[in-house]
């Protein structure tokens, strides 16, 4: 699909979704704040909603410093996690009923994420969210050969996306919403969003497989260690269940 050309129908109305946490680690980090909103054909903004929570936890200064948000702000400020995530579930499952694709920046890190906090707080997960858009796996996929990082301020650029205020949830989702409409004009993509879904299932673990490769021959991973790539959602461990709760 040529530059410029019409997107397709499933494109015109999107979800996008963003999280901030408190760290990397999809099990035991929590969210700090979330967005969820819907773009048009434009990529305009037309509905959305944005949430600060309390996480229970202290926010490690790491973290402070790519979102902004400290412990004190979200102590005073934040709603309680239980509600918020329940909240934040609750507004992606309508969307996914109404059946609106969801965009979201590597997808499986804050799907995941999310379904370990809603265990946490014994709220029902989302363990097959769909369908779901994720550019950095379609980017990937379409231009897998393309050198430099795929840091969304990164891809947002290559095609050339406004981002303003990179790691804020709202900014992050809206260009990444964009960033896939940007995808959609340049590469031919699947005629459905179910369709592009399943393709992506494979492209990720795809991607994982190829990743782990590559990290076991320069000695960053043990040669019996691997990446999971499952998508969008990864398989919580056993031990993530509502006993976490603090």
């Amino acid at each position: 699909m040529p530059s410029g050309s019409p997107l397709p129908a499933w494109l015109t109305r999107v979800g996008v979704f963003d999280l901030e946490t408190t760290g990397v680690d999809v099990e035991s980090d929590r969210v700090v704040t979330a967005y969820v909103g819907v773009l048009d054909a434009g990529g305009r903004q037309v509905a959305a909603r944005s949430w600060l929570a309390d996480p229970g936890v202290p926010i490690p200064e790491g973290a402070t410093a790519v979102h902004g948000i400290t412990t004190m702000h979200a102590r005073s400020q934040g709603r309680p996690a239980h509600e918020v995530v329940a909240e934040v579930t609750a507004a992606l499952r309508s969307l996914f009923d109404q059946g609106v694709p969801v965009v979201a920046y590597n997808a499986s890190y804050d799907f995941s994420l999310l379904a370990c906090e809603a265990i946490r707080h014994g709220v029902e997960p989302l363990t097959d969210p769909a369908p779901v858009i994720d550019p950095l796996v379609i980017d990937k996929a379409f231009d897998r050969y393309r050198r430099g990082r795929r840091t969304l301020e990164v891809v947002a650029a290559h095609y050339a996306v406004p981002l303003e205020s990179a790691h804020e949830a709202s900014a992050d989702a809206i260009a990444a919403g964009r960033v896939a409409q940007a995808l959609a004009r340049q590469f031919s993509l699947p005629e459905s969003p179910a369709q592009l879904h399943t393709h992506q299932i494979g492209w990720a673990r795809s991607q994982a497989a190829s990743l782990t490769e590559y990290f076991v021959s320069i000695g960053r991973l043990d040669p019996d260690d691997a990446l999971d790539g499952s998508w969008p959602v990864r398989s919580p461990s056993p031990h993530t269940d509502s006993s976490l709760s603090d």
